[in-house]
């Protein structure tokens, strides 16, 4: 698939000579750190030395007051709390966080997690049910509840009052909880509005600490959990959320929690001598491992069979336990991968045989024995085949329930809402969002969804693009620009590992096809002296011939660091390749 090559806008010369001058940095570092808002000497320190000092007041949430106040009189009561949350990552480390927190000075609560296919997403009738039935008197709902005005009235006509922490759009109607803790909320002035649902729980833990006191846990011990959502879920690596992932990071690097560490051995990530503070692993981890070894395995227990195995191995300090849960979601996600790849399979198969899907500037597929936990992973899978907004529908429970996903810059979420009346309810964000859907209502939400997109989306938009940061000579490349290039970390969205543009290069001659299509080869600009770098070009052996050619081509890259018989060394990782 051909992919637009796009140069950020690069900084004044002036601002990035005197920011390089005060950092005594390379003038390049200098204009990434303006590229990412970053001008003077302490927004520098603050963004390669975070402290969790910069964090935000909690206060300033709207509700944050009456959540604490309500949690008080729980606990002077002796009231049974009941901790909510969704099956998927964002929310099982939602779950876990706050349970354990609490936990560790009170013990009349206890953790609810939904059943993914008799209840669905967020809050349920039946928890709702089983919370009265068990004579529960709060639950705090994490990750899920800022649409179920129903349902939280349901909940107060039994005497449950509710506590929501969500991240989610919000609807017309904020529900009628005890509190709603959300900073999407539009009279919510809380200065961050991209935590993660488990970021927002964290919230609520640090709020009640800072006024009570009480917990024996330090709450940095918490931001492991954090970490994980904020990789998992997507959410922009900047802001609050750079600081709590950073901390978390190490966390999981120096101190990891047994669950953590029995998931990682499957990810052939394992445990080393190290002294103290020290990492750990192999390696050091970063938010990349936390997205593809962790995120998975604790999905698939959700998508598969329970997410309470997933709580479950996250708050366990026993080790031998911990081990048992991992290899079981080890398991239950190799189940996920056959599953994901069979329905894959069978979706591009159905696009390729119809010419009327082939047209479209939408991809909507159904197929009512997908398994539902597996059809948001397949909507991903559609968009690297088809780069086009995508939703993926099965069926449950007599509805058609979907997983859809995006493309950059289209906001999916607004096109499903723009469909609302055909739905029976829908959630998520610009680039992620669920939704069901009576049957008979299928054939107009198809129409009425394709009709969206082709309005909104432009030609461009449907080229995938490379935002290529820089452009940057290989002989500029040394140690000590990587050292310092590795501080940008961690990375993700709007904060994403830079992409640098080298033109005119040549391969030294060894090019080579290495496991299924991976270009392996050593690259070098013929007219600049240096050395040549080692490089890796996933899923691009198509360029080979024109490579060994001898003819001169541009390629964007990341720099990395490659660790191979005990032996580091940096090598680029070549994201695309074009004729110079």
């Amino acid at each position: 698939m051909d992919k637009r090559w796009v140069i950020k806008e690069q900084a004044n010369i002036k601002e990035v000579q005197k920011l390089s001058g005060e950092l005594n940095i390379d003038e390049s570092l200098a204009s990434l750190l303006l590229q990412r808002g970053i001008s003077t000497f302490e927004e520098s320190k603050k963004f390669f030395r975070p402290q969790l000092e910069q964090l935000n007041d909690p206060f300033l949430m709207k509700d944050m007051e009456e959540a604490v106040e309500r949690i008080n009189q729980a606990l002077a009561k002796n009231e049974k709390i009941l901790i909510y949350g969704d099956y998927d990552v964002d929310g099982t480390t939602a779950v876990a966080l706050v349970y354990t927190y609490f936990h560790s000075f009170y013990e009349q609560l206890d953790f609810y997690l939904p059943d993914r296919y008799s209840e669905g997403y967020g809050i349920s009738y039946q928890a709702i049910d089983y919370a009265k039935e068990n004579d529960f008197k709060l639950i705090i709902a994490l990750d899920c509840g800022i649409k179920a005005v129903e349902k939280i009235k349901y909940a107060q006509d039994k005497n449950i009052d509710f506590i929501i922490c969500d991240h989610h759009r919000p609807g017309d109607v904020i529900p009628s909880a005890r509190a709603v803790l959300d900073p999407k909320r539009s009279d919510c002035e809380y200065p961050f509005k991209e935590l993660s649902g488990c970021g927002v729980g964290f919230k609520l833990v640090q709020a009640f600490e800072e006024r009570n006191n009480v917990s024996s846990l330090e709450l940095k011990n918490l931001l492991d959990l954090v970490a994980v959502s904020i990789a998992s879920d997507i959410v922009p690596l900047v802001g609050e959320n750079r600081i709590l992932a950073y901390y978390g990071l190490h966390l999981i690097n120096t101190d990891p929690r047994p669950g953590i560490e029995a998931i990682l051995k499957y990810g052939n990530i394992v445990r080393k001598k190290a002294k103290e503070g020290k990492n750990v692993f192999n390696r050091e981890l970063t938010i990349t491992d936390l997205v593809f070894s962790i995120g998975p395995r604790i999905n698939a227990a959700g998508r598969i069979e329970s997410a309470k195995d997933s709580v479950k191995i996250l708050i366990t300090d026993n080790r031998e336990y911990a081990n048992q849960k991992g290899e079981q979601i080890n398991k239950l996600n190799t189940e996920r991968r056959n599953l994901d790849t069979t329905a894959t399979q069978q979706a591009l198969e159905m696009i390729k045989s119809s010419n009327e899907l082939l047209s479209r500037k939408s991809t909507v597929v159904y197929n009512p024995e997908w398994h539902k936990g597996i059809i948001g992973i397949v909507a991903s899978r559609l968009i690297e085949a088809y780069y086009r907004p995508t939703v993926v529908f099965t069926q449950s429970n007599g509805l058609l329930t979907g997983s859809a996903r995006s493309i950059k810059n289209f906001d999916v979420y607004d096109a499903i809402d723009s469909c609302s009346d055909l739905l029976e309810h829908f959630g998520g964000h610009m680039y992620a969002a669920g939704l069901s859907i009576k049957p008979e209502n299928f054939d107009s939400f198809n129409s009425r969804f394709e009709e969206y997109v082709s309005s909104h989306l432009t030609e461009e938009m449907m080229v995938p693009e490379i935002e290529v940061d820089s452009r940057l000579n290989l002989n500029m490349i040394n140690t000590k620009y990587y050292n310092i290039l590795k501080q940008f970390a961690p990375f993700g969205p709007e904060n994403m590992s830079p992409i640098f543009l080298a033109k005119g290069v040549i391969d030294t001659g060894f090019a080579k096809i290495v496991g299924s299509n991976h270009l392996k080869l050593n690259v070098i600009h013929p007219d600049i002296s240096g050395f040549p770098f080692a490089a890796i070009a996933f899923q691009q052996g198509h360029h080979l011939e024109q490579i060994k050619n001898g003819n001169t081509f541009d390629i964007c890259y990341h720099i990395e660091e490659n660790e191979w018989n005990n032996k580091t060394t940096l090598q680029l990782n070549i994201k695309d390749i074009k004729p110079a």
